[in-house]
């Protein structure tokens, strides 16, 4: 057996761990409270008059965003399968698979999710931005500010999940070049976002 399988799995494990703490802790993670504060947020300018083009700027910032992180994820998924193509070809041909496979194929996995995370981020920011211009006290308006409000909540979170996924590449790239520094890079990686994602409940907003 191939000895650089263990670190290999072990990167994977970790990343698995974290994505797993995600799903068990969602409410005690600023993603939760962030998604509330979207919320909020809209609720607010929703009953404002004049601040329909705020509302629309603000939405437009996160397309641009989410927009850019989209580019970033389909260029990188691109050039990851032109690179991978042969190795993935003869790696899935083989009756005895190198774990060198395994770290592409979930390194296709990571960017695919990114990409498709804040595709869909786009779309939903984009949506919001027709309920955002609507004039406020409009019957339109008042109709659609429920919509809006599911579709800036979601948006967010999808935008969160595909910049963790980008994230999560480093390490995956880290083990490709040395399978050793596979489980430390993840480690570490996890380690920062944990930071990022846990909430503080003595901070303001979160």
């Amino acid at each position: 057996m191939d000895a650089s399988w263990m670190p290999v799995c072990l990167t994977v494990a970790v990343l698995l761990a974290y994505e797993g703490l995600l799903v068990l802790l969602p409410r005690r993670l600023a993603a939760a409270r962030h998604a509330g504060l979207r919320e909020e947020w809209l609720r607010v300018v929703s009953a404002q008059p004049g601040a329909e083009l705020l509302a629309v700027q603000t939405l437009r910032n996160s397309l641009m965003s989410a927009t850019l992180l989209a580019s970033t994820a389909a260029l990188a998924l691109m050039g990851s399968v032109t690179l991978a193509a042969p190795s993935l070809h003869a790696g899935l041909a083989s009756t005895t698979p190198h774990p060198r496979l395994l770290l592409e194929l979930v390194l296709l996995a990571l960017l695919f999710a990114s990409l498709a995370s804040t595709l869909m981020a786009v779309r939903l920011y984009n949506h919001a931005g027709f309920i955002g211009g609507l004039p406020v006290g409009s019957p339109a308006r008042v109709r659609w500010t429920e919509a809006g409000v599911g579709y800036v909540r979601r948006a967010g979170l999808l935008y969160g999940v595909g910049l963790r996924q980008l994230v999560l590449v480093a390490p995956v790239v880290a083990a490709l070049l040395l399978p050793a520094a596979g489980p430390v890079a993840a480690a570490l990686v996890a380690a920062v976002l944990y930071s990022l994602d846990r909430f503080d409940a003595d901070a303001v907003g979160g």
